[in-house]
């Protein structure tokens, strides 16, 4: 598994985090910031995700060569 994988869904974690708080708060700015930060977490977990499908076929491939 690709660390950005495990990076991307903690940084969604942190954003889902800040958004609430910005909730309680009623702080605009803290919902916006946790709802952008939980958007680079999910490029960042797709980014490891396509990552980790290349090394799989790069290894499929060079093991039937």
């Amino acid at each position: 598994m690709d660390k950005n994988i495990i990076k991307g869904k903690e940084k969604q974690v942190e954003g889902r985090i800040q958004n609430v708080a910005g909730a309680v708060t009623d702080d605009p700015g803290q919902q916006i910031a946790g709802k952008a930060k939980q958007a680079a977490g999910v490029v960042q977990e797709e980014y490891g995700k396509v990552k980790d499908d290349l090394r799989h076929e790069n290894r499929t491939t060079t093991e039937e060569a």
